[in-house]
């Protein structure tokens, strides 16, 4: 019995080793899923080094504040910017307004200067508007699309008007209108895209559109480009006709500096990388003139990062199973249960005294046998049972002993009569009679 126990403390040891040393080895592997590479976090970039400034110029302060008080609207050369001239004025409700417009792409100094024009009310460069220290920025698809796609900045100069005079906003702008293309654009369209996977209208600086990216891997991309559309005409609306054309094929339509994607997956994702890129660049396209091959790249790398993200609707790359991982939760509950199991064992053989070996089988034998009988008179009940069990034991023992079978045998009876012993004292209370105290003395 005590040989058993103590292979079973033994292997309860070994096992939590060994699921305690699997566990932290465990720890160093890892698993990189992806639907992409993310694009590399880059340094900042100097101005100018992008292509975003225009080589426009302006007046010297003095000369601009000067047309400022000659006209309630300057325009300088290059300027793109335009709105609604009876919506304007309906917010200004009669006040002197006066508006100086910059082109976009100015350096920082021309910016400065056309800042510093404190007689204008409301500044406005390429199409970011300002005035005082207020700034009007759209945040929403509906004024993107009008601010980049058609320089219209309507919404946010009634927006700062209103606030500089304390008056009411006025009522949003409707949507932009659009129409289909007609039978002749879509014919140029398509037959360009056909030949070399663009098309580049006239205005448009689209150059070297990548013919692959990461953000559509597995299919090559066909891209439109239109320039700044004029104010006040239906947009002309490309991808989805395009999309019949190229069925499964990704569609993406520049207009000036706005970007429309149609095609796969286009619900799962289009509006979530449109509110994400004009959300973070919209004043920074407002500001400066950026080439639409850089607008592109940026809005490419964005839906590259959505991609990685896991927003795209597309099945999880396959990874086999791993036994291991599917076990690795339990594992320091097993090395628990393991290590609990262990001290109750060590507890028990340290409060159950260990029985005394080395001693022939006469001795033992008749050291329990004195041991049964003095014990027998204060046994009843549960103590009784366990007396009774073990006297049963040393009447097996003393049999085999007197037909000479061999001394393990005998010793492994003795050793269910001595746990029985062990088990009457502990329910008598009375340790001094648990038979590895008692015998102490006697077989030594």
């Amino acid at each position: 019995m005590a040989n058993r126990v103590d292979r079973l403390r033994w292997i309860l040891l070994t096992a939590a080793v060994a699921v305690l040393v699997t566990f932290l080895l465990v720890q160093k592997q890892s698993t990189n899923v992806s639907y992409g590479q993310a694009p590399a976090a880059k340094d900042p970039i100097p101005e100018g080094s992008a292509g975003e400034l225009s080589g426009a110029t302006v007046p010297s302060a003095e000369q601009l504040t000067a047309m400022v008080k000659a006209s309630p609207v300057v325009r300088l050369p290059g300027a793109i910017a335009t709105w609604d001239d009876r919506a304007v004025k309906a917010a200004a409700g009669g006040t002197d307004l006066r508006i100086l417009v910059a082109p976009p792409g100015l350096p920082k100094e021309a910016r400065d200067r056309v800042h510093d024009v404190e007689d204008a009310t409301v500044r406005v460069v390429g199409t970011e508007v300002s005035g005082g220290i207020l700034q009007a920025s759209a945040d929403r698809a509906s004024e993107w699309i009008r601010q980049f796609a058609t320089g219209d900045v309507t919404e946010s100069l009634t927006t700062l008007i209103t606030h500089l005079n304390h008056q009411p906003e006025v009522p949003d702008q409707p949507a932009l209108a659009r129409r289909d293309p007609t039978a002749g654009e879509l014919a140029a369209a398509t037959a360009e895209l056909r030949s070399t996977g663009r098309f580049v209208a006239p205005g448009a600086n689209l150059k070297d559109a990548p013919a692959t990216t990461a953000a559509f891997p597995g299919a090559q991309p066909l891209y439109v480009a239109l320039p700044q559309q004029p104010v006040g005409q239906p947009l002309v609306h490309f991808g989805p006709a395009l999309a019949q054309e190229f069925p499964g094929r990704p569609i993406v339509v520049l207009y000036g500096s706005w970007v429309e994607y149609d095609g796969p997956s286009a619900a799962a994702f289009a509006d979530v990388a449109t509110a994400s890129f004009y959300g973070q660049f919209a004043d920074r396209l407002s500001e400066y003139a950026y080439p639409q091959r850089n607008v592109l790249g940026a809005w490419l790398d964005r839906v590259t990062a959505i991609r990685y993200a896991g927003l795209f609707d597309r099945p999880l790359p396959y990874v086999p199973f791993d036994p291991l991982r599917v076990a690795l939760p339990a594992l320091p509950w097993l090395f628990a249960a393991c290590a609990v199991g262990f001290l109750a064992l060590s507890t028990r053989r340290v409060l159950r005294p260990a029985r005394i070996t080395g001693v022939g089988v006469p001795a033992r034998l008749a050291g329990l046998t004195a041991l049964a009988v003095e014990v027998s008179s204060l046994t009843d009940g549960a103590s009784a049972a366990s007396l009774t069990r073990g006297i049963t034991q040393l009447t097996a023992a003393r049999e085999a002993f007197d037909e000479k079978l061999p001394d393990k045998h005998v010793h492994g009876l003795l050793d269910a009569a001595e746990s029985d012993l062990d088990t009457t004292a502990e329910l008598l209370g009375r340790t001094d009679y648990r038979p590895a105290v008692f015998l102490q003395g006697r077989l030594a």
